[in-house]
């Protein structure tokens, strides 16, 4: 710190000769660039041998398996069984649903939401095979109404 400045002053001095101090270097390392055309104006020459196209995908494709590629004729013929419908979404009587939640009479506000999320997480429609997403959303539906009713029977 000089004399007679405060240390506001002095840092914001020293701060200002570093910047000085990193313009003078930048403008010496950058001298040897020239100003002009760069190199995407360079025409090509026949006396100046460049890297074929051709070469250079001949490379690349020694790289690649020797595996035939599959028409999308083959793939339209090639059938798909659909998945089998778990055991679990075939059950949408109320009371099955009931005994898949395993709602007990002293269980509290708590675990009744507890149970609704772990519920949610097997049976959600959104988590299965389009096919039984109604099933799903059929017994979501009746696990939500008697979570419900045991919420308003508990309050």
């Amino acid at each position: 710190m000089l004399f007679g400045q405060s240390i506001f002053q002095s840092v914001v001095e020293r701060l200002s000769n570093e910047e000085a101090e990193k313009a003078e270097l930048e403008g010496e390392a950058n001298h040897y660039r020239v100003s002009g055309l760069n190199t995407g104006f360079v025409q090509e020459n026949s006396h100046v041998p460049q890297a074929a196209a051709a070469w250079a995908q001949e490379q690349y494709l020694e790289l690649m398996p020797d595996e035939e590629a599959v028409s999308e004729a083959e793939l339209a013929n090639v059938e798909v069984a659909p998945p089998e419908m778990p055991a679990y979404l075939a059950r949408l009587a109320p009371e099955e649903v009931a005994e898949d939640l395993g709602i007990a009479d002293n269980d509290e506000a708590s675990s009744l939401k507890a149970k609704r999320r772990a519920f949610a997480q097997l049976n959600h429609p959104d988590l299965v095979h389009p096919l039984f997403a109604e099933a799903a959303h059929t017994r979501m539906t009746i696990a939500n109404q008697l979570i419900d009713q045991a919420l308003k029977a508990r309050s």
